[in-house]
């Protein structure tokens, strides 16, 4: 048994060797734009005078650490993990839907912006000071730059305010509709600067939800020009059970010594978060995915669950904004590589007790990545395996979680793999024309 464990350590160190290597000689890479999932790349804020905080804690002098003009890093920011300040940083997070307006905006007196556009700075780390406990897609990004990868020359990064989702047509969503015209220029300048080589979009969970919009949102001719191909990591195509979870008993997604009854209230307001509700396209509207002991509701229940979690204001932009947007999985026509794990628990059914919703669920486990479920992560090849023109590659990895995805070595052996022969296509086709 030994022996066979040694032997197979070595036959992967090797196939990275050679792959490394197949890399290596290939000198015109596509250029790559990494858009990171929710909460994958940092985001700042600063307050001005119509900020109202509803403690002397949260008055406008916190946190101490902020640049000349009043910007200071709004997540991460560790100080999250205490009690009092957990309140500060989840009214500052809250997002507020006008129904006048039919948008959501900031909180009263507090700005926001995202660092880094364009570069892999932001994605790296999501607190600079804490890397080894804060690092996000660094491992992934030191892959790429092995085999040439060069950030900012053809390799560049997508960061967002991932508070904000999109909205069907008819709806406005100026922030995240803004993040889409921001990537799509990324897109043609990164293509322009490295002689019109079109582009391998590279997501991570909901990062692949704002690509796939970006992609059917835009013309074929300006997909067949800029896009050579698209590889979605853990995307959930028809959201999660987990957000379910979220919206009912708050999450804290594995930070340590939080309240997730402090963070509800935050998660319900972000409407990239209504988006993640379990689509009743993809998941089965017979089968219950949360039970009490008065009522149960499947993905065909969700208005009726907000209501009776005791958040009604979300009930009319999940029905106009949400529901249309997740009506159907439109194909892009661009090859897609869809890299996904399993084989984890990742939660099915919530069981509530008389205790409601304040009370974290019993749960009852299925298969997925731990975050999103298996029948998500496979929506897209259920949905396009009979297109003509959309080609989909699913590449499964057992044991890979949602977000060891981005560093654990067998995971990005294979997305560099993929890398490397989506160049190598470019390659041998510039040879065949030489």
């Amino acid at each position: 048994m030994k022996a066979e464990i040694l032997l197979h350590i070595h036959m992967a160190m090797f196939s990275v060797a050679v792959m490394l290597c197949s890399c290596e000689s290939i000198t015109n890479l596509h250029p790559v734009i990494l858009i990171p999932g929710s909460g994958g790349n940092q985001l700042e804020a600063r307050l001005t005078p119509k900020y109202k905080p509803s403690s002397l804690l949260c008055n406008r002098w916190y946190p101490i650490i902020k640049d000349s003009e009043g910007w200071f890093r709004l997540w991460f920011d560790p100080t999250i993990l205490l009690g009092p300040f957990t309140k500060c940083f989840n009214e500052r997070m809250m997002i507020y839907y006008d129904i006048v307006k039919d948008d959501y905006d900031n909180a009263p007196g507090v700005e926001t912006r995202v660092p880094h556009f364009g570069s892999t700075w932001a994605l790296r780390y999501l607190d600079p000071h804490l890397k080894h406990i804060t690092s996000y897609m660094e491992p992934l990004i030191e892959s790429l730059e092995e085999i040439g990868y060069v950030d900012g020359k053809n390799l560049f990064g997508a960061p967002y305010d991932f508070r904000y989702g999109l909205a069907a047509a008819g709806h406005a969503s100026h922030v995240a509709s803004k993040f889409l015209t921001q990537l799509k220029n990324l897109i043609e300048t990164a293509s322009n600067s490295n002689e019109g080589k079109p582009i391998i979009l590279l997501s991570h969970s909901l990062g692949g939800l704002f690509v796939h919009q970006l992609l059917i949102r835009n013309p074929v001719s300006w997909r067949q020009k800029y896009i050579k191909h698209f590889i979605a990591l853990s995307t959930p195509w028809g959201g999660t059970v987990d957000e379910l979870l979220t919206f009912a008993s708050g999450n804290t997604l594995g930070v340590p010594l939080v309240n997730p009854l402090f963070v509800r209230e935050e998660q319900r307001s972000c409407s990239s978060n209504l988006w993640l509700m379990p689509s009743p396209k993809v998941f089965n509207t017979t089968k219950p995915l949360v039970i009490t002991p008065n009522a149960s509701y499947s993905a065909k229940d969700i208005a009726r669950f907000l209501e009776d979690i005791g958040f009604p204001e979300g009930v009319q932009p999940y029905k106009s904004r949400i529901l249309p947007l997740v009506e159907n999985l439109v194909a892009p026509e661009v090859p897609i590589t869809c890299i996904i794990g399993g084989n984890i628990n990742t939660p099915e059914t919530l069981f509530y007790g008389d205790c409601g919703f304040d009370k974290s669920p019993e749960v009852v486990d299925g298969d997925g990545d731990g975050t999103v479920n298996t029948i998500s992560l496979l929506a897209a090849e259920n949905a396009w395996a009979n297109e003509k023109n959309q080609p989909v590659k699913v590449i499964k990895l057992p044991g890979v979680s949602h977000t060891s995805i981005l560093k654990d070595n067998l995971a990005l052996e294979e997305i560099i793999g993929e890398i490397c022969s989506i160049n190598s296509q470019f390659s041998s086709s510039l040879a065949l024309r030489t």
